[in-house]
């Protein structure tokens, strides 16, 4: 059985349907799984071992030249691609207006969410089977009870493992524990501010580990480079692909960062994770992982460093237990 799995953007989502993979790979060894993602996040969707091709959309470019004649040209190519791989099922685990459309260029049977569970409710006028999943659970046990419906199994809620590998690459020269400083995110509000990152740096320093940080913009640049001069020892990685980016931060011993994409991504890798919430509330879409811990900021309140390094050594003294125990 051939499934095309279309859950387009962003990272954090991406991330989020992980899990279901892993199950159905696990309960489903019949099945073979294609993925359709937006092309920014192919590398993403590579990390997971049972997922076989995958299709690229760029429907963030697309929308910026909708009269352009290559945009076209491009979409009409991944509809002839998708349907001559002849897939037996698409699911449709974005559930918004835009991913059903794309799902629906497969020429194959459609399943996602019902009216009452989908984000855009009419995403579902473009599906063959729909499926009731409450809307009050986290993101991730959405999409597992997803995929176990149309699938025809029971995912075991009770564990969650994303099943992701990081690519291979490291740092060159580094030895000891190491602590990844995610501070770049997309909204101005939701940025920690640079002394606290500086705060934080000391902290880690102070208890033999070794600060990495990077960038990948040049706002993002100048706190990197901010970090890295207050506290020396400090590894300030260049701007670099995101597969770079994610074999670096597979192999932390520890994550702190922000409400952004690579934050999940450390969760998922069932890193020890702290992620640091400002403005938004994780809620339902928040990281999650055996060692992932969210700290938020109360109503005109804020985050301290101590705060987020006491919490750390909570999360690496549980991983170090649960790997003794092993």
């Amino acid at each position: 059985m051939k499934v095309l799995i279309v859950k387009t953007s962003s990272m954090g989502d991406v991330i989020h349907t992980f899990p279901a993979v892993e199950d159905a790979s696990l309960v489903r060894p019949d099945i073979s799984f294609d993925w359709c993602v937006e092309e920014a996040f192919a590398g993403i969707v590579a990390l997971h071992p049972a997922i076989g091709r995958i299709h690229t959309v760029a429907i963030r470019r697309w929308r910026k030249a909708l009269f352009n004649g290559g945009t076209w040209r491009e979409a009409a190519a991944l509809r002839r691609t998708l349907r001559s791989c002849h897939y037996d099922l698409v699911i449709d685990a974005q559930g918004l207006l835009k991913s059903a459309l794309v799902a629906r260029q497969a020429g194959a049977p459609i399943a996602g969410f019902d009216r009452s569970s989908a984000r855009e409710p009419s995403a579902t006028l473009f599906y063959d089977v729909n499926y009731s999943v409450p809307r009050d659970l986290h993101a991730i046990e959405r999409t597992r009870r997803l995929f176990g419906l149309a699938l025809g199994y029971q995912p075991d809620l009770s564990t969650l493992n994303s099943g992701i590998v990081p690519p291979a690459g490291t740092i060159a020269n580094i030895r000891g524990k190491t602590a990844f400083l995610l501070h770049g995110t997309s909204r101005e509000d939701k940025k920690w501010p640079v002394e606290d990152w500086i705060g934080t740096a000391r902290l880690l320093v102070d208890r033999g580990m070794t600060p990495v940080t990077t960038w990948s913009n040049e706002r993002e640049k100048i706190v990197a480079e901010a970090i890295g001069k207050a506290v020396p020892s400090t590894v300030v990685v260049p701007k670099s692909p995101l597969a770079d980016i994610a074999a670096i931060l597979g192999r932390s011993t520890l994550v702190i960062g922000a409400d952004t994409g690579l934050t999940h991504l450390a969760s998922g890798f069932g890193l020890p994770t702290v992620a640091v919430f400002l403005a938004t509330e994780p809620g339902l879409t928040g990281p999650r992982g055996p060692y992932a811990s969210t700290l938020l900021a109360a109503p005109g309140g804020r985050v301290v460093p101590a705060e987020v390094i006491a919490e750390a050594e909570r999360l690496l003294e549980l991983s170090q237990a649960n790997i003794g125990e092993d």
